[in-house]
């Protein structure tokens, strides 16, 4: 099963030596907020970017047709 959203935040921010009250600090939220939006998996696209910056990562969101494999 692939792992959600919020569990690859969870790895990098424990590798980056980081904490969840770290990444909400970073990105202008409160610690209670953002964990709740990890455990629901309900992170836009926009925070998925702000977060990905705040934690010196890429982020990249790609729609690929199977039928032509065309990334758009």
């Amino acid at each position: 099963m692939p792992l959600t959203g919020g569990e690859k935040i969870k790895i990098i921010l424990g590798r980056r030596g980081m904490t969840l009250a770290d990444l909400a600090e970073k990105t202008e939220q409160s610690s209670p907020n953002l964990s709740n939006k990890m455990t629901r998996d309900n992170i836009s696209e926009k925070e998925l970017k702000e977060i990905a910056t705040a934690l010196d990562c890429s982020f990249d969101t790609v729609f690929k047709m199977n039928d032509t494999g065309e990334e758009i």
